[in-house]
């Protein structure tokens, strides 16, 4: 058998063909647009710095922006419900019967003297507060004007009239005769005491 040789290429073809591949490398690289002004660094981990043509520049001192990576949603805080307290559930029920007429000595659930409509409100909280303004005003725990929540119960006139702060400067109360369970002014009245259940 005889061994077979790879044929010799002569050194004329090696040169063209090295000129050739010379030329179109040149020819390459004289045909790619230079990166525009705009081109903006980018670093990729382990592998460096790189301009991309297609991106704006990143404005001096400033650093590129990436996206915030997504938060499991167990590791999100949660933020409580508000507290709803039993002035609160007073409130609403009281609330509840605006337009109600007043009738004196009544306690609900149709008709409401102002401390009867503030007994039947607590009541329906579940939290039992006397039935006369004097003895309303004995009980819970003091609150100073400046400091009244929703639902606090709010004694005028030397004790002599109640109603349940509705927050923003206003009281829901049973008024007098004639007139039915309505809204006021905090302001409308001569304020006396504030008391908490």
């Amino acid at each position: 058998m005889s061994k077979h040789r790879k044929p010799r290429s002569s050194r004329t073809s090696r040169t063209v063909r090295g000129l050739v591949v010379a030329t179109a490398i040149t020819a390459g690289v004289l045909a790619l647009p230079a990166a525009p002004a705009s081109a903006a660094p980018v670093t990729i981990p382990g592998v460096g710095t790189v301009e991309v043509p297609w991106l704006p520049p990143v404005p001096q001192g400033s650093a590129p922006q990436s996206p915030a990576p997504a938060v499991p949603e167990s590791v999100v805080p949660k933020v409580p419900a508000p507290l709803y307290t039993h002035g609160q559930r007073a409130l609403d029920a009281a609330l509840s019967k605006l337009g109600a007429p007043y009738v004196w000595g009544a306690a609900g659930p149709d008709s409401f003297d102002c401390s009867g409509l503030v007994q039947w409100a607590y009541r329906q909280a579940g939290v039992s507060v006397p039935r006369t303004t004097y003895d309303q005003v004995k009980g819970g725990s003091p609150v100073g004007r400046g400091d009244l929540q929703p639902g606090d119960v709010v004694l005028f006139s030397g004790a002599e009239h109640v109603g349940l702060y509705a927050g923003d400067g206003i009281v829901v109360h049973a008024p007098t005769s004639g007139q039915p369970v309505k809204r006021a002014p905090l302001d409308s009245m001569p304020f006396f005491a504030a008391r908490r259940y």
